[in-house]
Order: structure tokens, then C-alpha cells, then sequence
């Protein structure tokens, strides 16, 4: 039977940010720290900046059979081999995992910059192992690449570095002290 199926992204990541924005309510409501005011609106702008990432990285899922299966081998869509293909396109990549790397710091004040980079590869890495086990189920053409998860790791570390540099100001620090703040409410 040959057919082609698109699950849209609303129709996962949708029913995610609802289900956030349920348990956020629910956290604010019961006064738990960290769930309100500055705080709760960085853990938001991290649910919109992951549900983004996985809207790029991940979906539309296709979903192939038949004739419209892909026939290639799955390990042929594996870059294994580091910056033998490295090129302008990596920019995407290293901007779109800046902001981690400036929200975990944000979420966790004290994580430090190799903690940072361990979380950005660890994301990366997931991301791409998804896209092949995508590939591997669905036959839905996407690619795995060591030069994305060296990009989106560089991504990341230079958000972390970014936020670091802002906050040697003392009016940047103070502001972003206000977002980190668990007693922090909205004035």
C-alpha cells in the first residue's frame, strides 16, 4: 500500500504548550517558587524557544510507505565524520541554540559554562538521533550530521557566553538578577 501522511506540528507541539501552560497555572497557583512573576516568564520563553527548536528540527513529520518510502539505506544518512562538509550552512545551527545557552543559565544561575555545553550537545545529539530514528521508521529524508551537533554546541556556548557578557554591566545584571529571582513577582 503506498501512501504519505503529515502529522502538523500544532498537533503535537500544541497540545506540549498546553499542557506547560497547565502545570505552570497550577505551580503559580499553589505559590510554588520559581512559578511566578520573572522566573515563570523565562521558563515560558524556554517552552516557546524548545517547542521553536523541535518545530524546525523535527516536524512536520512525514510519513512514507510503498512506493513513497524512501529506499536509502539509513546509515547513508549519516555524517559521521566532523567538518569534512562544514560550511555557511552551520550558522543556522550555531544561532539557533544561542538562546539555550542563554535561557539555561537563566533557569539555573549557578550551571557553568561546561555544564552548558554538555546540556547544548547532549540536546543536539538527541535531535539528531530523533531525526534518524525518524528517518529509520518513517523514511522521511532527513539527515543526521556531526556538523550539527558541533554547530549547535558552539551555539550554545557562545549564548552562554553572551548572557556572561551582559551581565558585567550593572544595569544588565540587575535586570536579569529580576528574572532569576524566585520571590520575583511582577510589579
Amino acid at each position: 500500500m503506498d501512501f504519505q501522511t503529515k502529522i502538523p506540528t500544532a498537533a503535537v507541539l500544541g497540545p506540549a504548550l498546553i499542557a506547560f501552560a497547565v502545570v505552570a497555572l497550577a505551580r503559580q497557583h499553589r505559590g510554588t517558587p520559581g512559578w511566578s512573576g520573572a522566573p515563570l516568564a523565562v521558563r515560558a520563553a524556554t517552552a516557546l524557544y524548545a517547542t521553536a527548536a523541535a518545530s524546525i528540527t523535527l516536524f512536520p513529520l512525514w510519513i512514507y510507505g510503498g512506493a513513497y518510502r524512501n529506499q536509502a539505506e539509513w546509515y547513508t544518512q549519516v555524517q559521521p565524520i566532523p567538518l569534512i562538509l562544514a560550511d555557511i550552512t552551520m550558522i543556522p545551527n550555531i544561532i539557533m541554540f544561542l538562546p539555550l545557552g542563554f535561557l539555561l543559565p537563566l533557569l539555573r544561575p549557578r550551571i557553568s559554562l561546561r555544564r552548558t555545553v554538555l546540556v547544548s550537545a547532549i540536546a543536539s545529539l538527541s535531535i539528531e538521533s530523533l531525526q534518524l530514528l525518524q528517518y529509520i521508521a518513517f523514511a522521511n529524508g532527513r539527515a543526521v550530521d556531526i556538523n550539527d551537533v558541533i554547530a549547535n554546541t558552539l551555539g550554545g556556548l557562545l549564548g552562554y557566553a553572551l548572557l556572561r557578557a551582559a551581565q558585567r554591566t550593572t544595569s544588565t545584571r540587575t535586570a536579569l538578577d529580576r528574572l532569576t529571582s524566585p520571590t520575583h513577582t511582577a510589579e
